[in-house]
C-alpha cells in the first residue's frame, strides 16, 4: 500500500508529465513564425527504415518565415522534400540545389481563430488529465484512511496538498495556453 508521500510524489510526477505533454503538443501548432521544432515529428524513409528528419538533415532557420533543411546526403533531398510536403502541416517546400527551403504561409484571421480553439481544446484536455490525477490520488488517500493506516487529519492535510498541486499545474496550463494564443494572434 502507498504512503502519503508516495501518493503525493506520484501525483506530482504525473501532473508534470501532463503539462509537459501539453507543451509538446502546443509546439506543433503552427503560428505565422518559423521554428525548427515544427518539423520534429516528421519521419523520413532512410534506406527502408523510418527515422526522424533531424537524423538525416540539418534543420535551421533561413529567416523569420523560412525553415531551411539541408540533408547530409544528396540523394536524400527528394525523399526529405516529399516527407515535408506529405506531412499534416500543410507546408510547401522548395528545393534549391541540395537545400530545401520551407516557407511558412501567413495565417488568415479565420485560421488564427481556429488555431486558438485548438489550443484551448488541448489545454482543456490537459486540465482534465490533471483533475483525474487529483481524483485518483484522493481515492488512494481515502483507502488509506478506510484501512486506518493514516489519521483523518493526515488524510485531510494530504488532500489539501494534492489540491495545491492541482491548482499550480492548472495555473501552468492556463499560462501555456495564454502564451500560445498570444503567439498565434500576433500578426
Amino acid at each position: 500500500m502507498n504512503t502519503i508521500p508516495e501518493i503525493r510524489t506520484g501525483a506530482q510526477q504525473k501532473m508534470d508529465k501532463s503539462v509537459e505533454a501539453l507543451r509538446h503538443d502546443l509546439a506543433k501548432i503552427r503560428t505565422g513564425r518559423a521554428h525548427t521544432g515544427l518539423l520534429d515529428h516528421i519521419q523520413v524513409d532512410y534506406y527502408g527504415s523510418m527515422v526522424p528528419l533531424s537524423q538525416v538533415a540539418n534543420v535551421g532557420l533561413g529567416d523569420a518565415r523560412t525553415i531551411t533543411v539541408q540533408p547530409w546526403e544528396k540523394k536524400m533531398v527528394p525523399v526529405v522534400e516529399k516527407a515535408i510536403r506529405e506531412s499534416d502541416l500543410g507546408l510547401n517546400p522548395a528545393t534549391v540545389g541540395d537545400l530545401i527551403r520551407v516557407p511558412m504561409p501567413a495565417l488568415t484571421e479565420e485560421r488564427r481563430k481556429e488555431l486558438t480553439k485548438v489550443v484551448r481544446h488541448e489545454g482543456e484536455n490537459a486540465k482534465v488529465a490533471v483533475r483525474n490525477l487529483r481524483r485518483d490520488a484522493n481515492t488512494h488517500l481515502k483507502e488509506l484512511l478506510k484501512k486506518k493506516l493514516v489519521s483523518e487529519d493526515d488524510e485531510r492535510r494530504a488532500q489539501d496538498e494534492i489540491q495545491k498541486l492541482t491548482d499550480r499545474h492548472i495555473a501552468d496550463i492556463d499560462k501555456l495556453i495564454g502564451e500560445k494564443e498570444k503567439e498565434i494572434l500576433t500578426v
